[in-house]
């Protein structure tokens, strides 16, 4: 009976395999010709010769039939063909080859088969047999078809061998074979093999040739003479197990499990809501690994289309090798489901086992949670979303809060009769134990065993084998006991040596923690303390040193430092510096309650982790803590009381909107149970002294912010005093208060006298705290807390004439200017408008087209140009195309294009009598007639230009046809037919039937010119209510009244305009153009046109708080030279090799600051200060200190002379810093 070499288990997961005898050997019985090899053996010549003599049958040798009508010759189905026919048989030649088989230590020599018709690579089942070839069940069994389409008879293939080494000459590999009866060949190479290596076969010497980049690349180098070194696995395993290398399969944990009693389920609470998370937005790189992840995972079989109602967020968290890990929040999933009680190994029982044991190995399994189930029909509660589909899990994922006892309880259950004997299992990690070398290996080769038997893989690069010391579950285990692992104690270890007082202070704190374990404690840090004295110098003593090194031994032995309890409630206390994170794990001790330290951890923080904030980085050392000792927090008995001096981490777990980073740590944190309490840093100096210990880099600079606390509450209460010391001078408050506390209350808020309303309108109005918020919100922040007559009104005026408020903020309004349609004209070209279209790529020499379209009968010329032309150009252009069809306009309508500007085209027009109208600053909607008529012709181009785009000139004269002959929106007629009265002809042979007489045709042109006045007017009344729909009225300016000017179309100096200011000014108005264009009083630094439409100008409120601003401060004269203070330096560069900065002035607007020659400038602590905080901006080697005191700067006659208002304006005083104005 064929039995394989190791023990099928009590309850296969297949059936028993039927007992499958050896081959036929009689007459009557005869093996069935297959495709595989399980065929007759060819007869000689000599007894082919003979039967033929004797009139035999080929088949059987028998008389009285011929081969074809053999009695006991199986039957074939007719429409399949018959392989092996008489005739072939007679000739048949087999392809085989030498091959050498190697498993364990036995090497054998065998022929092997090559069959391209075989289905795959098969062993015959007596040679198995009789080698004791290693087997194992097939996932699933395998039906073997005949030639003829019928199967086997010896039923479906059951039955695989673990990965055996193959050599065949000098080609190498690892394969599996199923077990089949084959008679003829015990090895059999099919199809699929051939397929995948593609070899060249010389059939005249039956060798083969492995010439593909596959065989190069995947399989060992040729000239190997040692098969076992060919395979890598096999020099970290040692020899006694390579008839396991199975177990070490890197594939085989990718099949799906089968469903077992341990599959994992998944309760819910009575009454609970399924939870239904948000889709996490996800960055291009995440949704690749997505994609990629669903599709692997999808083939695998471990997750398939959903239809549940349940829905969880995916997110992506970075590995330590900056690859991504995807994680399901399961958050909302685990708050609802009924917990499982299964207990965790207590650790300290675990290695009581171990006090014999002499030698050790580790093995870690792979794929873990995937090599569970989830329970059947509870799938649909892990279905998770995604862009690309809704999709559920078959196997159990991570994140999942039953996941640590169900695996628990399923690996108990597989090494159950091994378990305290030779074995420790603590979730995916086992430790297998022996007092000697031989009975070890018996033990591992069990543990391998029945690793194969219930499909079970270990990860080689995590395994260590026969060790005499080994690390298991964070401490050291050997022959002499247990010690504790050095990572665990190295942040205290690596403590470096005090180089300062500070530094020394830190490590006193630290050990004072922990003096009441000491004996004679203050003894054995007295070198060290007596250095934090501020009477004497500095210096780092041998003794000290001493001291420093024991004292550090102290701490990482007992009786400082214990063993983890279990059955005890961890205290994790962490804490983060600025460049580094720090934690102590501690227990509490059953004699006197005593809080001992049982590992301690630090660590530097990478440069983006120091751009964390102070939120995240204290998220990071409890993160990071729970990595380091997730071995005894994970699954622990009691919540683990986490103490952190943050004191917005209290509500971590509760909090209901978390930012990106904190999202992908809280699946994390779901597999703990543990809850964070505040403490103050005082409080907390054991974590925090390990956070500090580490100096900052060099080239640091120490972060601030803008306002601290302190600072805000000395604020606000200096405020308060002032209040309150007004509230004792003034008789009485207003009706209806009441004095109490020092303050007159009116419904509980404190009434401000006047002399200091203004100040509080600063303070919630102006203040960082407060913000610049708009009306309405400061309004009610200042009525929260405070009272007097005319709040309201007081607050609103306030805001509205604030002038930060009207620099840096965007109007929510609608623009204002309502539509201005220019007249309508009264014959055509009466009035013309113009433009360029530019930067189009050369076709024919050509890059721009000029537009010309005549306001009247909207009729267009396009015209090709090289470049932008020159004013001579464009007049000569205009007479040559426009002027000798059309004659002289009176009006031509064009943007402020150089061209338009130019004294050539001005005088030019002038001399013509041609009235020009220029657009206003920024407004291209003034010349809105040409714009439109330029995106019809940029669309016409697009939809008939070649692909190379360089035939568009060939295009212009249909393009300017199919223009003038289509009918236009506004006119209703064609502008051909608006021009000249009649419709060009475009299809041959239907022209006009007969011509009108010319006084009928000017008659008609005459009428159908008043008709297309009426028109044009009715067209742009229509759109001047659709265009006026989104737009609203402007305020009627007058001259002299200041507006702020929009920066929409300037250029700022600042580096982001995004956060630069909106609005400059305000600027006086000093000439109204129409109803909607104003001109206005420019600075001399801004190099733009004066006139703008009044979208772009916005009200300035007069200032009704006396005292609000400081007026500029006035030049001083010092030594003849007139000087100005500088309040900071905004910028810096180099300027045809001079260094200049940018300055703003003390008491001026933003307009007013302007860029400064070094020399110029005298306010070396300014630029010293800048340069601090913007190292990377041009500088120079040395800055100067001033030669005056304050730093007083000649100022040329020209500013002097400057009138007030345009660049530099009034009053000031003698500043530290100062500088010439050019």
């Amino acid at each position: 009976m064929f039995q394989p070499s190791w023990v099928v288990p009590k309850a296969p997961l297949f059936p028993k395999p039927t007992v499958l005898s050896p081959a036929p050997t009689s007459s009557s019985e005869v093996p069935e010709p297959m495709q595989i090899g399980l065929i007759r053996s060819p007869l000689t010549a000599e007894e082919r010769l003979r039967r033929r003599r004797m009139n035999l049958c080929l088949y059987c040798g028998g008389s009285g039939h011929l081969l074809r009508t053999c009695p006991i010759r199986p039957a074939r189905k007719r429409s399949v063909p018959i392989l092996l026919s008489a005739e072939s048989v007679e000739g048949l030649s087999l392809m085989s080859i030498d091959a050498v088989l190697q498993w364990s230590r036995r090497t054998l020599q065998i022929p092997a088969l090559i069959d391209s018709g075989a289905c795959g690579c098969f062993i015959d089942r007596d040679f198995a047999q009789r080698y004791d070839i290693p087997l194992r069940l097939r996932s699933c069994p395998m039906a073997v078809k005949l030639a003829d389409g019928s199967d086997i008879s010896s039923g479906p293939v059951l039955f695989e061998t673990i990965p055996l080494l193959i050599k065949i000459q000098q080609h190498y590999e690892s394969l599996s074979f199923d077990v089949v009866s084959s008679p003829l060949y015990p090895l059999i190479l099919g199809f699929p093999w051939l397929k995948a290596h593609n070899p060249l076969i010389h059939w005249d010497s039956n060798q083969i040739s492995f010439l593909s980049d596959s065989c190069f690349h995947h399989t060992s180098p040729p000239g190997t003479l040692q098969l076992l070194t060919s395979d890598p696995h096999l020099k970290l395993i040692p020899e006694p197990y390579h008839e396991f290398l199975d177990v070490f399969d890197e594939k085989g944990a990718d099949d799906l499990p089968p469903h077992r009693i341990y599959d994992c389920p998944i309760d819910l609470l009575s009454g609970a809501t399924i939870p239904f998370g948000r889709i996490y937005p996800l960055s291009e790189p995440e949704l690749a690994v997505l994609k990629d992840y669903i599709e692997e995972n999808l083939s695998k079989g471990f997750i398939r289309p959903s239809t549940s109602p349940a829905g969880a967020g995916i997110f992506f968290v970075e590995k330590k090798d900056h690859s991504l890990r995807p994680c399901i929040d399961y958050r909302d999933l685990n708050k609802i489901t009924v917990k499982n009680r299964y207990p965790l190994p207590l650790i300290p029982e675990l290695f009581q086992r171990l006090r014999s044991a002499r030698v050790f190995t580790k093995l870690d399994l792979r794929g873990a949670y995937n090599l569970v189930r989830i329970r059947q029909g509870d799938e649909w509660k892990t279905a998770f979303r995604t862009r690309y589909g809704h999709f559920e899990y078959l196997v159990m994922p991570f994140g999942l809060c039953n996941a640590p006892a169900t695996f628990q309880h399923f690996v108990n259950d597989i090494f159950r009769d091994f378990l305290d004997h030779f074995v420790i299992v603590y979730l995916d990690d086992i430790l297998i134990f022996s007092s000697s070398l031989e009975k070890h290996r018996v033990h591992v080769k069990k543990v391998f065993s029945r690793l194969r038997t219930h499909k079970l893989f270990a990860k080689l690069e995590k395994c260590e084998f026969e060790k005499s010391s080994i690390e298991f579950l964070g401490l050291v285990i050997s022959p002499e006991g247990m010690s504790m692992d050095s990572r665990k104690v190295s942040a205290v270890l690596d403590w470096p040596t005090p180089n300062d007082r500070k530094a020394v202070q830190r490590f006193v704190g630290f050990a004072n923690f922990y003096r009441k374990f000491i004996r004679d404690f203050s003894r054995v840090i007295a070198p060290i303390t007596s250095l934090t004295s501020l009477n004497k110098k500095f210096h780092w003593s041998p003794e000290a040193q001493q001291a420093f090194i024991d004292l550090k031994k102290r701490f990482t032995t007992a009786p400082i430092l214990r063993h983890p309890d279990p059955t005890r409630p961890f205290i994790l206390e962490v804490d983060a510096s600025e460049y580094a994170i720090g934690a102590v794990l501690s227990q509490r001790t059953d004699s006197n309650n005593q809080l001992h330290p049982v590992a301690f951890f630090s660590r530097k923080l990478s440069q983006s982790e120091q751009n964390y904030d102070v939120g995240d980085r204290e998220l990071l050392a409890i993160k990071s803590a729970f990595q380091k000792w997730r071995h005894l927090l994970e699954g622990a008995n009691h919540p683990i009381l986490v103490f952190s001096d943050h004191k917005n981490l209290e509500y971590l777990r509760s909090a209901k909107r978390l930012r990106p980073r904190q999202a992908r740590w809280a699946l994390f944190f779901s597999r703990f149970n543990f809850h964070v309490t505040f403490r103050p840093g005082s409080k907390n100096g054991k974590a925090d002294a390990l956070s500090q210990m580490f100096p900052a880099p060099e080239g640091s600079s120490a972060s601030g912010t803008i306002l601290k606390t302190s600072n805000f509450l000395l604020l606000q209460a200096d405020l308060l005093e002032k209040i309150h010391d007004a509230s004792r001078v003034i008789s009485k408050g207003p009706e209806g208060s009441i004095f109490q506390n020092d303050y007159f209350l009116t419904d509980g808020k404190i009434f401000v006298p006047e002399g200091l309303r203004l100040e509080v309108l600063k303070f919630i109005h102006d203040h960082p705290v407060s913000g610049h918020l708009g009306i309405h919100k400061s309004q009610e922040l200042a009525k929260r807390h405070f009272f007097w007559p005319g709040i309201t009104r007081d607050c609103f005026k306030y805001v509205m004439s604030c002038q930060t408020c009207a620099r840096f903020k965007d109007p929510r309004s609608r623009p204002m200017g309502l539509l201005q349609p220019l007249p309508v004209p009264e014959k055509p070209w009466e009035r013309i408008s113009m433009d360029f279209i530019v930067v189009l790529p050369e076709s024919a020499g050509y890059n721009t087209i000029f537009v010309v379209v005549d306001g009247f009968t909207k009729m267009a010329h396009f015209i090709p140009m090289v470049g932008l032309p020159s004013a001579a150009t464009t007049a000569e252009v205009f007479i040559r195309e426009i002027f000798r069809l059309h004659g002289l306009p009176k009006q031509i309508v064009s943007d402020r294009g150089s061209q338009f500007t130019s004294r050539f085209w001005k005088s030019l027009c002038q001399g013509l009598r041609i009235q020009l109208a220029l657009s206003t600053a920024f407004h291209p909607q003034t010349n809105g007639q040409t714009e439109r008529t330029n995106q019809t012709l940029e669309q016409y181009i697009r939809c008939f230009s070649s692909f190379s785009q360089e035939d568009w000139v060939a295009l212009l004269p249909l393009a300017e046809f199919s223009y003038n002959n289509a009918v236009h929106s506004t006119s209703k007629q064609s502008p051909f037919f608006s021009n000249y009265g009649f419709h060009l002809t475009v299809l041959p042979g239907l022209s006009e039937v007969s011509v009108p007489a010319a006084q009928d045709r000017l008659s008609f042109l005459n009428n159908n010119f008043k008709v297309l006045q009426q028109t044009i007017k009715e067209a742009q009344e229509a759109y001047k209510r659709h265009a006026d729909k989104r737009r609203r009225k402007s305020p009627e300016f007058k001259v002299g009244d200041l507006v702020w000017l929009s920066t929409r179309n300037l250029k700022l100096s600042c580096p982001s305009k995004k956060l630069g200011q909106r609005f400059l000014g305000p600027f006086p108005i000093i000439k109204q153009i129409n109803s909607v264009a104003y001109k206005l009083k420019l600075p001399v630094n801004l190099q733009v046109h004066p006139v703008f439409h009044v979208s772009l100008l916005k009200n300035s409120f007069e200032n009704p708080f006396p005292g609000r601003t400081e007026p500029p401060p006035e030049p001083v004269l010092v030594q003849g030279s007139e000087e100005f203070e500088v309040q900071t330096i905004l910028d810096s560069r180099f300027l045809r090799g001079n260094l200049q900065y940018l300055v703003q002035w003390k008491g001026f607007p933003p307009e007013e600051n302007s860029w400064e020659s070094l020399t110029n400038i005298h306010a070396p602590r300014l630029i010293r200060a800048f340069h601090k905080k913007f190292p990377g901006k041009p500088t120079s080697v040395h800055v100067q200190r001033p030669r005056l005191g304050g730093g007083q700067c000649r100022v040329p006659a020209a500013v002097r002379s400057r009138p007030r208002g345009s660049s530099v304006a009034t009053p000031g005083s003698t500043g530290a810093h100062s500088a010439r104005l050019r």
